[in-house]
């Protein structure tokens, strides 16, 4: 047994449309949109009668996915508490660019916000923290 490879990163979001406009403007590409529903679906995510809005978007290079999926039925659960780097689960997708700082003011205009500051690690990189819509945490990542 081995991995082949690894598909993609599921988010569950409520508002697509601005999930989905953030990820583009970080540089990500729709590769589909779908409405899924039916038994398999019912059967793998252990929930009768799921119907789910899907957007897959994948890194310019093709390598990575990322899956939003907002829930049609039955309604998404929340967490009610704003995310931080230090909570448990999913911490953060983070993304290799090329200019950070052009990247941050592009984000800015789809609500995304600088968690701290743009920091650097020693003469290697450029990193930070961004919160997107739906409280997705992003790890900026510039080599320098």
């Amino acid at each position: 047994m081995a991995i082949v490879r690894m598909d993609h990163v599921g988010i569950v979001v409520d508002d697509m449309e601005s999930a989905t406009a953030f990820f583009v403007a970080l540089g990500m590409e729709i590769e589909g949109e779908a409405s899924i529903e039916g038994p398999w679906v019912d059967q793998v995510n252990a929930i009768d009668g799921v119907r789910v809005d899907i957007a897959m978007l994948r890194t310019p290079d093709g390598h990575s996915r990322l899956e939003l999926t907002r829930f049609q039925h039955p309604t998404a659960l929340s967490s009610e508490t704003t995310s931080t780097p230090n909570m448990l689960g999913l911490r953060s997708i983070m993304f290799a660019v090329d200019d950070l700082h052009a990247t941050v003011a592009a984000l800015r205009h789809h609500g995304g916000e600088l968690i701290g500051e743009v920091a650097q690690y020693e003469s290697t990189y450029l990193l930070c923290y961004v919160r997107g819509p739906e409280q997705i945490i992003v790890a900026l990542a510039q080599q320098l």
